[in-house]
């Protein structure tokens, strides 16, 4: 029986080739993401290993759960303490701020200045050219900044310090911090002395030693600890600091790990049903030759074991060329990806194999494999021989005959899915278990889809393919007629296609709503022309630029705004953002949704709230609430101030409540200039020569970007255009594995149907139409498995907003028409490419030939 086997699948070799695509692409997308999130971390391990090199104990802020509150800090006086314990070769403060750099054209650009140690050994960074700064005036560059602003050695740049003040540096070195980027934007560096008008007092990052020669970590470690003696700060070995930082990097790599883990599942999960299809075709083929073996004395149990040995062969090899062909996926992403994620440009492209990798890749293959084949291996065993050599009954009695209790099943798992949907409509203030909730039902709700598939089938063919019909006439019909002829077959085909455009529809949907809620909220709440705001997070813009743009004839108005962020109580659910503004612009410049109360009371003493924070602090109409900033130094409390609630608003974006501008000095006495100025232009002035007059008043403050409503929208939509391209892309390879199917289901029906397509030859269907009569086939079903996967994926992704939304704030549901017109017809395009080899293997086969196959 096992000769038989072997026999029978290098007969069949050409046709289980398509079958093993779908495990084949399955298994690189596993094994390729556990390879990428190896390399990932081995990059981070190589990376963050600057972190710790030569550095033998490190004195940090704990952060494993002490208080906040504390106003000890790392100083220089802490330097100094430290440099003097018996055993100490050489100590350094780590520190790093936000800072703006001076670009080319005069303006700030939002980057980050870092404090390295005076000993080189203990600084985290490769040095590529020139020397690391010696001397205050002189400054490092990360290689990227350098690159991109094309900056050289011996050349100058300007940073703003803690006062705005411009301050000359000259470029000592250029250096490599590859993945160890602790800020965005551009970078750069300073020695310690260099980096006290940068220092904001808020205490270094990190202090570290170096020991001398023959000293013992924790024996040094001990005697820094009890010199410092700072509360809730840790000193640790380097030995330690190590260890942490390597759990640490394994967490993030981990979590990437574990997300592009879903996406393979998904494409696992599609690519059982493509190979599950195969061996009902595969076995429905070879009934005969299964009853013949029976007659000639092969048990059940041998049929069913020679069936899965089949699908065990086919797994293996199919793991063996997706595990090649992940390890190529993942040095191709990683050198598409480059140096922002793995390392310094130029750096070898990492791709380590290990047992657990190659061990999931084989289990993930074989087994998906097998267990796809099981249920058509036991329909072969319970067909009698005798009855298996006889005519096969018409397949559409015997989705007749099944019918009954597919139904019975469908309405089981609708009832299901229906129930989960209204218990997360019911969780009321529990949105995680109402998404939860809606989340796992409609995941039930797909699965009634796909069991309901072959009763529909026939309905939607006919109604797909009535324009078809009309427009191609015979071609068409017989196409339309052959998706019908098999309804099992057909639905399984395009329920792998379904449930990838699916899952990228509700996704799409949900973003695009998410999108649409927020742009309306922006164009309804922020009616300015025009925001001028500091393009650098910690400076503000100055007083002065109100009056300088205020003096421009073009201009209205021009209204200044000051946030922070203030507490009620204890704990971060009274933490809000508080915004300082002319109340006369509430209703006019800014225009929140009022739920009660009256915009007009706001003013010195009184307060606008979100609903949303007046739920989490039990606020009403009338209460008086006490804040106080929390963006505090050294651990100690701003001065508070009463303020009385005279009015609520729907919760939109980042600000949570609205008060006087007098308010915020109180509150901050450090505080000095704006956040923002919101701009609204005199009737009359177009766009164009508005933002010219604004940008020409703001050309002398570095920090100052003017932007538009359209820009910040843009912004938004940017973001989130990129995490759908990102799902998209992932989601992708599951869309093609069912094209794959497609194709694989066409090709088998083309063999099996060799005589039939012999015979229309021979009755004058030529050539030409009998390929076109095919990729009309393809595409109804790859239609149908699209329109199916667009509309349940609208209606999961209406579910799931409805869930999202809350009284506070709905979301809008809004359907990307043009996404999905491009989604549909890259299907029926793609599905022209699925039938391209089967319609030219079909047009090429003899027509006599043909006629003789049994």
């Amino acid at each position: 029986m096992l000769r038989t086997t072997l026999a029978g699948l290098k007969s069949r070799l050409a046709r289980l080739v398509l079958s093993s695509i779908a495990i084949v692409l399955g298994v690189a997308f596993v094994s390729g993401t556990l390879i990428m999130g190896d390399a990932l971390s081995a990059s981070l391990n190589d990376g963050f290993a600057k972190e710790a090199r030569n550095v033998d104990v490190v004195v940090q802020p704990d952060y494993s759960g002490a208080s906040a509150s504390s106003a000890a800090k790392i100083t220089q006086d802490t330097l100094a303490t430290v440099r003097q314990v018996p055993g100490v070769a050489s100590a350094g403060i780590r520190d790093r701020v936000s800072a703006a750099i001076i670009g080319s054209n005069g303006k700030a650009e939002d980057g980050s200045i870092a404090a390295m140690p005076d000993d080189p050994k203990l600084v985290p960074f490769d040095l590529t050219q020139g020397v690391f700064p010696a001397s205050a005036g002189e400054v490092a560059v990360e290689k990227v900044t350098a690159e991109s602003g094309r900056l050289a050695v011996g050349q100058q740049i300007s940073v703003l310090d803690k006062d705005d003040k411009a301050i000359p540096l000259t470029i000592s070195g250029i250096y490599d911090q590859g993945v160890n980027v602790g800020f965005g934007g551009k970078q750069v560096a300073v020695n310690t002395a260099g980096f006290a008008p940068f220092d904001e007092g808020y205490g270094a990052d990190a202090l570290v030693v170096s020991a001398q020669a023959g000293v013992d970590q924790q024996a040094l470690a001990d005697r820094v600890k009890t010199a410092v003696a700072l509360p809730n700060f840790e000193v640790l070995t380097g030995t330690a600091f190590t260890a942490d930082l390597l759990s640490r990097i394994n967490r993030q790599a981990s979590s990437i790990t574990q997300f592009m883990l879903v996406f393979a599942l998904i494409a696992l999960v599609v690519a059982s049903m493509v190979i599950y299809n195969t061996f009902t075709i595969l076995i429905a083929q070879r009934t005969r030759e299964l009853a013949l073996l029976r007659c000639v004395g092969a048990e059940r149990k041998q049929v069913f074991q020679g069936v899965l040995i089949e699908a065990v062969v086919i797994g293996f090899v199919a793991s063996v060329i997706g595990l090649v062909l992940g390890i190529g996926l993942s040095a191709a992403l990683q050198a598409t990806v480059g140096s922002s994620t793995f390392g310094s440009e130029g750096a070898a492209v990492h791709v380590p194999v290990t047992l657990t990798t190659v061990l999931v890749s084989f289990a993930v293959g074989v087994l998906v494999t097998v267990l796809s084949a099981v249920l058509p291996a036991r329909k072969a065993t319970r067909v009698a021989p005798i009855e298996a050599l006889r005519s096969q009954p018409d397949s559409q009695e015997e989705v007749a005959r099944t019918s009954k209790k597919r139904i019975v099943a469908v309405v089981v798992l609708t009832l299901i899915g229906v129930a989960l949907v209204a218990l997360g409509f019911s969780a009321g203030d529990s949105p995680e278990i109402a998404v939860f909730a809606i989340g796992a039902g409609t995941m039930v709700l797909l699965i009634a889809v796909v069991a309901l598939g072959p009763i529909i089938v026939g309905p939607i063919h006919r109604l797909l393919g009535a324009l078809p019909e009309l427009m191609f006439g015979v071609p068409a019909k017989l196409a339309s007629g052959n998706a019908r002829r098999n309804p099992k077959r057909t639905a399984a085909t395009t329920a792998a296609l379904m449930i990838g455009v699916a899952v990228v529809t509700m996704v799409t949907v949900v973003a695009t709503s998410a999108k649409e809620t927020q742009n309306r909220e922006i164009d309804k709440q922020y009616p300015a022309d025009f925001t001028v705001e500091s393009s650098v997070y910690t400076s503000r813009l100055p007083v002065s630029v109100v009056d300088k743009i205020s003096a421009r004839p073009e201009v209205a108005k021009a209204a200044p705004e000051s946030s922070l962020y203030v507490l009620t109580g204890d704990g971060p659910a009274s933490n809000f953002m508080l915004s300082g503004i002319s109340p006369s612009i509430l209703g006019d410049l800014i225009r929140p949704d009022i739920v009660s109360g009256d915009l007009a009371e706001v003013g010195p003493g009184t307060v606008a709230i979100s609903d949303e924070v007046a739920q989490r602090g039990d606020l009403r109409l009338g209460s008086d609430v006490t804040v106080k900033a929390s963006n505090v130094k050294d651990g100690k409390a701003g001065p508070a101030e009463k303020l009385t609630v005279v009015a609520l608003f729907k919760s939109v974006g980042s600000t949570s409540a609205y008060t006087d501008m007098s308010v915020i000095p109180k509150l901050w006495p450090e505080t000095a200039g704006y956040d923002n100025v919101l701009v609204k232009l005199n009737n009359g002035v177009s766009a164009g020569d508005g933002r010219t007059a604004v940008e020409q008043s703001v050309a002398d403050v570095p920090v100052a970007k003017v932007t538009g409503a359209a820009e910040a929208k843009d912004e938004l939509n940017s973001q989130v255009n990129s995490i759908l391209a990102l799902i998209w892309a992932l989601i992708g390879l599951a869309v093609v594995i069912a094209l794959f199917g497609i194709a694989n289901t066409l090709t088998l029906s083309v063999l099996e149907r060799t005589r039939e397509s012999a015979l229309l030859r021979a009755l004058g269907l030529t050539k030409g139409q009998l390929r076109f009569m095919l990729v009309i086939e393809s595409i109804l079903m790859a239609l149908m498995g699209a329109i199916i996967g667009v509309v349940m994926g609208s209606v999961f992704a209406w579910l799931m907003i409805k869930a999202m939304s809350q009284d506070s704030f709905e979301l809008v549901f809004s359907v990307p028409v043009g996404q999905v017109l491009v989604l549909l017809v890259a299907a029926a395009l793609a599905a022209v490419l699925a039938a391209a080899l089967p319609a030219r293997r079909a047009a090429r086969a003899s027509i006599v030939a043909g006629m003789a196959e049994a």
